[in-house]
């Protein structure tokens, strides 16, 4: 008999969720607006600080769509995006028409370098075309380097657009991950650190950027009583019925969070006597991660000849879900002849590293079989 499936990230319900979506059903408010969609953007309002706004949308890429076309996104423009990251963060420049110029990590935060982000804007402008926009990701649920990125963004007028799709509950000297850009996205895709099933939001500064959101999300009608449009609009507004389980999730983030980094000290401690495997940790005390995933990378050169894709396939052996880092987005196919800079470090990262499942619901059973696999594999 097959041993049952340990999921990478599977959702984890905190029990309210359906109390919500109950009342959506007997109110009969099953329309892609209603109570829940207030409701859940006033509670990611309150939790990320009351100076944001939020727009419910239905998904992470739609956030990054809309907030692209505010930062006034056109074809031909050059938007810098991270490359070490879900294909999600790039996908929107190439919606637009315009270019994407893709920046190397850093080895502290596997985030975009900073150093590299001014080389690529230095050079772009050197060659007649400033960056319209910068798309900073937080990897994992790690807060990208936030002073620095920022300081650069800010010395040649550059928008952020943060893409925190990955790391709300992460906080970086202790101001919450997607508060920082001008915009940023959150994702509540199946397998984040909340779900509504499917859903997105952008987080905007200023009320009249979120009204645009909703405006633009809403197929972009215009104030008549007939069907007016001036503007093209798109189908991107979260339903009533998701936002019932997002209200019922925001219940338990804070837990899940502590969920997500017991997982992560877990593995400091699985991996401790193991050489050659670093676990993915913050820098320095100013780094708050929820480790909506924890990582690891493996020196095989330590490991007798042991791989990352050895050990994900003697995972896959055993019914447990592991992947690889993000791939790159300047080595994918689609990608590949876009413009890059910075070194290998994005590069050796997908080589060597994995996900290894992080989920805030796994049992003492599914740590014990995960325990045992890996020294199995590692000192056996």
């Amino acid at each position: 008999m097959n041993k049952p499936k340990i999921w990478l990230s599977s959702p984890h319900m905190g029990g309210r969720e359906q109390h919500y979506v109950n009342e959506a059903f007997e109110a009969n408010w099953v329309a892609p607006l209603g109570p829940n969609v207030t409701g859940f953007e006033l509670d990611l309002e309150s939790y990320l600080g009351d100076t944001h706004h939020v727009a419910a949308l239905s998904s992470g890429t739609a956030a990054l769509h809309l907030g692209l076309i505010l930062l006034n996104v056109r074809p031909g423009d050059e938007v810098i995006c991270q490359s070490m990251t879900f294909s999600a963060s790039a996908n929107p420049i190439a919606y637009l028409g315009a270019i994407p110029v893709f920046v190397d990590s850093e080895s502290e935060t596997w985030n975009i370098c900073p150093i590299a982000l001014e080389e690529a804007i230095v050079d772009r402008i050197a060659k007649g075309k400033k960056p319209k926009a910068i798309i900073a990701v937080h990897l994992y649920g790690m807060p990208f380097k936030v002073k620095e990125v920022m300081a650069v963004a800010q010395k040649y007028d550059i928008p952020v657009l943060e893409d925190s799709a990955e790391a709300l509950g992460s906080t970086y000297h202790g101001k919450k991950c997607g508060t920082f850009g001008q915009l940023a996205a959150l994702s509540f895709n199946g397998n984040k650190i909340i779900t509504t099933s499917g859903g997105g939001a952008l987080v905007t500064s200023t009320k009249v950027d979120k009204e645009k959101t909703v405006f633009l999300a809403t197929q972009a009608r215009d104030a008549a009583p007939h069907y007016q449009h001036s503007e093209i609009g798109y189908n991107y507004r979260l339903s009533n019925i998701c936002a019932g389980i997002g209200r019922g999730q925001m219940e338990v983030l804070d837990d899940h969070v502590a969920l997500r980094r017991k997982m992560h000290d877990f593995y400091k401690n699985l991996f401790s006597s193991i050489d050659g495997v670093t676990v993915f940790s913050e820098p320095n005390e100013h780094y708050f991660s929820n480790h909506w995933l924890s990582c690891i990378v493996i020196d095989a050169n330590q490991t007798n000849g042991v791989t990352s894709e050895k050990l994900r396939l003697a995972m896959e052996a055993e019914n447990i879900e592991c992947r690889p880092l993000w791939k790159p987005m300047h080595l994918q196919p689609i990608f590949e002849k876009y413009p890059y800079y910075g070194g290998k470090i994005s590069e050796n990262l997908f080589l060597n590293g994995l996900c290894l499942p992080s989920g805030s619901n796994l049992s003492d059973q599914d740590r014990a079989r995960i325990t045992d696999l890996i020294n199995d594999v590692f000192k056996n």
